[in-house]
């Protein structure tokens, strides 16, 4: 029998969960959200009336979560509203998995993951996508009446959100063939609207003058009480500032104790990169388990080989890329996210509240700090000893992460524009691996500008961590072990960091001072 919190849970996110038009097309008209908005309050009662300082912990976590993303809602509703100021909230298709729980940034919620489909494509597959892309023109056209926003950047960002859905649907088209008839209508039909919406956004584009961030207070508000990231924007921006300092001088340290050494080889081919990707997910995973850092489980090294990318030629190689083919395995530590993402899916967590995504991207800090700590914590573990000139490609990494996210928090105070913010990336970024000639760039701060935080996020989530790790190994004196540390922390679930610490060291200090902020 499920607990009146599953039951409030349930019925919650059902209530979140958009109507639908003619069965198909979500609903974002203004009614619908006016009465979302005059509905809200009666589950956030509901909540409240279930809410007790002395149930069992892990209940007040569960309890915690729903009221963030009840304040999620909340947010969206008054002061983001994607569906009204941001048209890449559009965007139907999506041809490749997040690494995170859900995709980043805010989503309309008939989303195409074309990486879900298995190609050739099966008789029902053709009709389930057919049937799924046939919501794309009335989407477009209700977007159309939806979009009164005066966000400029958020508008001519979303213009290249729509060509690349073009190229999307192309590619799709080719990838099928002729032999589905009412498929090859329904991808023509999806890109002849998608063609004119963006033509449409380029024509209203010049229409548009308005600020695109939401201004310091805003921010603030939905880090403390949706992300529940105890830190305002000024607290942000000093922590970023302090971490950008200390990558660009930490890897004029490393370059000066290195200068004698040989330069990396860079992979620069893709035979090479093959190569060096198979034998460096062998290496990771053995210094994982070796050195005792995980309890490494049966499907870590899958999930890992499973997503280490393609070889990029010079001309076309951005900032990840050209990190990558000078040491795969920065990125390897990185990509904790797919252990992550595998633990979800073979061990999912006991309580429903957990066991998903999180809703508004309130996952942000935790799984993009975890992911960035990583590639710190493993340098210092000593995953670098026998190559010291890797150590150089993770300060890069922090460096163009500060960077990026000290932008974004200029941008939404709007003291930046969005080319501004990707002028300071690019010039903060060492060795200018971070190119202004590739969409990456762009598409970084585009998203920043839409998600509140999630520029931030990974800086933000990495110092939270360092702090947890720090209290957790205090508590446990001698009985300490990192692999442990780690067990418990994925056990917890993919939730904001305060909640994590409360779980496993019982310390509620910033719990209660986002409640103080209040």
């Amino acid at each position: 029998m499920m607990t009146p919190l599953q039951v409030l849970f349930a019925d919650w996110r059902q209530f979140e969960t958009a109507a639908l038009l003619n069965d198909s097309v979500p609903d974002y008209r203004p009614p619908a959200m006016r009465d979302k908005l005059a509905r809200l309050p009666a589950y956030q009662q509901r909540l409240g009336e279930l809410s007790t300082g002395d149930s069992p912990v892990e209940q007040q976590i569960d309890q915690l979560l729903m009221r963030a993303e009840m304040n999620g809602l909340d947010f969206n509703l008054r002061v983001l509203q994607p569906w009204a100021r941001d048209p890449a909230f559009y965007r139907s298709l999506w041809s490749e998995q997040s690494d995170t729980p859900a995709h980043e940034g805010p989503c309309q919620q008939a989303l195409i993951e074309l990486w879900t489909y298995h190609f050739p494509l099966s008789t029902a597959e053709v009709a389930r996508l057919t049937a799924a892309l046939r919501t794309i023109p009335p989407l477009l056209a209700q977007a159309r009446e939806n979009l009164t926003g005066n966000a400029k950047d958020l508008w001519l960002g979303g213009v290249s959100v729509f060509r690349n859905q073009l190229g999307d649907l192309d590619a799709l088209s080719n990838r099928t063939g002729p032999g589905a008839p009412e498929l090859q209508t329904a991808i023509a039909q999806a890109r002849a609207a998608t063609q004119s919406f963006a033509d449409w956004l380029t024509q209203q584009g010049a229409s548009k003058t308005g600020p695109s961030g939401l201004g310091r207070e805003a921010y603030s508000w939905s880090q403390r009480h949706v992300h529940l990231v105890p830190m305002s924007w000024e607290e942000e921006v000093a922590l970023l500032q302090r971490e950008l300092a200390r990558a660009h001088a930490s890897l004029r340290l490393e370059e000066h104790r290195n200068r004698h050494l040989p330069p990396l080889l860079v992979i620069n081919s893709p035979e090479d990169y093959e190569r060096r990707a198979a034998q460096s997910v062998a290496k990771y995973m053995a210094f994982l388990r070796d050195r005792q850092i995980l309890h490494v489980q049966d499907y870590m090294a899958p999930a890992l080989s499973a997503h280490v990318g393609r070889y990029f030629p010079e001309a076309s190689r951005h900032f990840f890329a050209i990190a990558r083919q000078h040491e795969p395995m920065a990125l390897w530590c990185h990509w904790y996210h797919w252990f992550e993402l595998a633990q979800m899916r073979e061990a999912p967590h006991p309580s429903p509240v957990r066991r998903g995504a999180l809703l508004y991207n309130i996952f942000d800090s935790r799984a993009e700090g975890l992911a960035t700590a990583m590639e710190e914590l493993m340098m210092h573990a000593g995953l670098y000893d026998d190559n010291p000139r890797s150590r150089e490609v993770v300060w890069i990494l922090l460096a163009q992460r500060a960077a990026r996210g000290l932008a974004s928090l200029y941008l939404h105070a709007n003291e930046f524009t969005l080319q501004q913010a990707m002028d300071f990336q690019v010039a903060n970024t060492p060795r200018g691996w971070m190119r202004a000639d590739l969409p990456l760039l762009q598409f970084e701060q585009h998203l920043y500008l839409r998600q509140p935080g999630y520029g931030s996020s990974y800086i933000t989530g990495k110092a939270l961590m360092d702090r947890l790790l720090a209290d957790y190994a205090s508590q446990r004196g001698d009985r300490f072990a990192l692999a442990d540390f780690f067990a418990d922390v994925g056990a917890a679930g993919i939730i904001p960091w305060p909640l994590v610490r409360l779980e496993l060291t019982g310390l509620d200090d910033d719990i209660r001072q986002l409640s103080e902020r209040e």
